[in-house]
């Protein structure tokens, strides 16, 4: 049995990427774009972006929430699970991120699915409940980890009965099940973890995860 390590998770990673996924250009330069523009390579991986899109698909998802945009490469994933005429919100803090992403998502044919929308995520969630957007049928939650309890909070009451909430580095390399931390990120991760734990409004679990980003992991829940 071949040993646990970071190595050997990036190369069965690799493995399964190479077998599972088909080469696609306007997602490869998406990630390379964004690279060159100096964005953090703090992107899902592809086969993250995949599960995404098959997650889109399965629920059958025409409204989809993303929160944190980066340079559009999960919002790709994301745009190609739903309909032509469905739509992805897309909430990012940096103008600079979203000028990538609005490059990126123009290139893979998708520009026309979705909206990015500029600013402090906490601030334009109300935002969009004033507004009136039909509920969302998938939200992805991907951005600032001290927020997340936030995010989540807004998520269930912009969904409906059935809504299925994502939530991305979970894991924090182990350190998600310290409670004697004094890291934000991993503080605002634990915080979101025992909200999903315990809001009625909401059935939830999570899975630690290893790969090319190292040991990290998913929550996955659903609006009740």
């Amino acid at each position: 049995m071949a040993d646990s390590t970071p190595e050997n998770w990036r190369r069965v990673d690799d493995y399964l990427a190479a077998t599972l996924l088909d080469d696609d250009t306007a997602l490869a330069v998406a990630r390379s774009d964004s690279f060159d523009a100096g964005l953090p390579a703090i992107e899902v991986t592809p086969l993250a972006g995949k599960l995404l899109h098959l997650l889109a698909r399965m629920t059958r998802a025409r409204n989809v929430l993303e929160v944190g945009t980066l340079g559009g490469y999960s919002t790709i994933w994301l745009a190609r699970g739903i309909p032509r005429d469905g739509r992805v919100v897309t909430l990012e803090l940096e103008q600079r991120h979203a000028d990538v992403a609005r490059a990126n998502l123009e290139r893979a044919g998708v520009s026309e699915q979705v909206e990015i929308i500029v600013g402090r995520a906490a601030d334009t969630l109300p935002r969009i409940a004033e507004r009136g957007y039909e509920p969302f049928d998938l939200v992805f939650i991907d951005a600032d980890k001290e927020s997340n309890s936030i995010y989540i909070d807004w998520a269930i009451r912009l969904g409906h009965p059935g809504t299925v909430i994502v939530v991305d580095n979970i894991g924090r390399g182990g350190e998600v099940a310290d409670p004697s931390t004094d890291d934000p990120m991993v503080i605002g991760t634990r915080r979101a973890l025992e909200l999903l734990g315990s809001d009625p409004r909401v059935d939830a679990t999570a899975l630690q995860t290893v790969g090319a980003k190292g040991w990290d992991g998913i929550a996955i829940a659903t609006v009740l």
